[in-house]
């Protein structure tokens, strides 16, 4: 499978993190610790993202939630991490076998897919869905001009630990921290190639503001070259620092969030 990425800024400084195998393509997106947790989230997100790797290329058709479960246990164990306590990170897979493409989504880094331009869509929106009142504050603020001042920051840590009280729990939201079950609480679907011919891995720091600017032009950018895609990342990190520095047009936790993106141009070579 070829996989065409970009990140900004680099893995060196960045908390999204890709990885690939010959049949496989895995995008994670750290979340920013803004309330502290016991491990550093970079860390955190090398350790799953080598194990889940790892794990795909010795058996490459092994279940994909059998394979993050067993990785959060691992990276767990390894770390003495706590639920609630730990780092924590989306996972998004899309790994071939003949004929036959599965796809996997915890959290909310989307997979969009597709045979013609039309994309679909496979998103977790759970934690977004809780629709918490820090997180309807904070835009809020934003949208009436407040920027990124010191009371932004306060609801951002008292979004974070209202966030951890309904984390990897029936009616919350499930993503990867230290319960290996929230893998088996994933999105997924299992799709024939005639179903799919591309596909773009993407985090919410690049997807959304794809989505407010009117370039989330999904098939295409499937297409495009790790340097085309690395141009439309800085585009987005350009309009984010010169036209809306304060989120005052499309409110965010942060101006700049972490942008990674992986495109498969052909999902069956």
């Amino acid at each position: 499978m070829k996989v065409n990425t970009a990140q900004l800024p680099g893995p060196c400084r960045s908390k999204d993190r890709v990885f690939t195998t010959v049949t496989a393509a895995i995008v994670l997106d750290g979340a920013t610790a803004f309330a502290s947790v016991e491990l550093d989230v970079s860390t955190y997100i090398d350790a799953l993202g080598c194990y889940i790797a790892t794990a795909l290329r010795s058996a490459d058709r092994a279940n994909l939630a059998d394979v993050v479960s067993n990785a959060i246990a691992v990276v767990a164990d390894r770390f003495e991490l706590r639920p609630r306590h730990s780092p924590s990170s989306t996972v998004t897979i899309l790994r071939t076998h003949h004929q036959y493409a599965d796809l996997f989504v915890l959290g909310d880094s989307p997979l969009y897919y597709g045979t013609g331009h039309q994309p679909t869509v496979l998103v977790d929106n759970r934690l977004a869905d809780l629709d918490l009142p820090e997180s309807r504050r904070y835009r809020g603020r934003l949208r009436d001009g407040s920027g990124y001042d010191d009371e932004h920051r306060t609801l951002l840590r008292r979004l974070q630990q209202q966030q951890r009280l309904s984390r990897n729990i029936d009616g919350g939201y499930w993503i990867a921290e230290a319960d290996p079950a929230a893998a088996h609480h994933a999105l997924t679907a299992t799709l024939s190639a005639h179903e799919l011919s591309w596909a773009v891995l993407a985090t919410d720091g690049i997807a959304n503001p794809l989505k407010h600017l009117g370039r989330a032009d999904w098939a295409t950018l499937a297409t495009q070259s790790d340097r085309q895609l690395a141009g439309l990342l800085t585009i987005a990190h350009q309009w984010e620092r010169d036209d809306d520095p304060t989120g005052r047009h499309f409110p965010r936790a942060k101006c700049h969030d972490d942008k990674t993106i992986a495109a498969v141009p052909s999902v069956w070579l």
